[in-house]
């Protein structure tokens, strides 16, 4: 324990790599490039949740209200919330008016594309800077997807590798989304903020860890590998 609340001791922390092995930051994006750039020990990054939830063409509408209602604005200030909601163009029309209108009812903001727009008065248009944006606050972004392949990509672009939902019927559809997110955690209809340890029987959480290299002793192949979570669910949400 610091006996001091000095910057400054917290890099002199971070060079006594004969004496710590590992250091896990929590706290913003800034404080963590700033520990990366600094230490001599290992970091164990609890980074961004920019979380996203898919809404696939053959999604049950009123599961994927519910579970996003849940999955954005039960604790929006965690990092499992959703921060981005993507729309597959083919149900765009009846399903974006629906859940806009129950985000405004959960007093969210809304922010969307083009598209987005065109579909509710009350949306605010989105910037590109919203796509990479932790809100951790009542604001979500959305945006209008070609398909699956799209849905992918754009995660995969402005994603922070940690949790990413699908709500569909098609299992395919969701064995792809979970196979080819490069995500920490990916879920099938159910709630991001399940992303949890406590929730996963792990006990105490000490956060999301979202880097891949965790080896110690002789690293081959194997030791290369790390975990990633696929969670199936029937619509589940979190309580309160």
């Amino acid at each position: 324990m610091l006996k001091t609340t000095d910057r400054a001791a917290v890099t002199v922390l971070l060079q006594q790599d004969h004496d710590i092995d590992v250091v896990i930051p929590r706290g913003g994006l800034s404080l963590i490039n700033t520990l990366s750039e600094e230490s001599r020990i290992p970091l164990l990054k609890h980074l961004q949740g920019i979380c996203h939830t898919y809404i696939h063409s053959d999604a049950n509408l009123d599961m994927a209200r519910d579970v996003l209602i849940n999955a954005k604005c039960r604790r929006p200030g965690i990092c499992g919330a959703t921060e981005t909601v993507l729309i597959d163009q083919t149900i765009a029309a009846d399903a974006a008016p629906m859940l806009i209108d129950a985000l405004i009812a959960h007093h969210c903001e809304v922010r969307g594309d083009e598209q987005i727009q065109s579909l509710h008065q009350h949306v605010s248009p989105a910037t590109e800077e919203d796509w990479d944006t932790e809100y951790l606050d009542l604001i979500v972004s959305m945006k209008v997807v070609a398909g699956i392949d799209e849905a992918i990509a754009h995660i995969n672009r402005h994603g922070s590798q940690h949790t990413d939902a699908i709500i569909t019927d098609n299992a395919r559809a969701a064995a792809q989304f979970c196979n080819t997110v490069d995500s920490a955690i990916t879920m099938h209809n159910t709630s991001t903020q399940f992303a949890d340890g406590g929730e996963f029987g792990m006990g105490a959480e000490i956060g999301i860890a979202t880097g891949k290299l965790h080896a110690r002793g002789p690293v081959g192949v194997e030791q290369l590998t790390t975990f990633k979570y696929n969670v199936l669910g029937k619509g589940q949400v979190r309580p309160i």
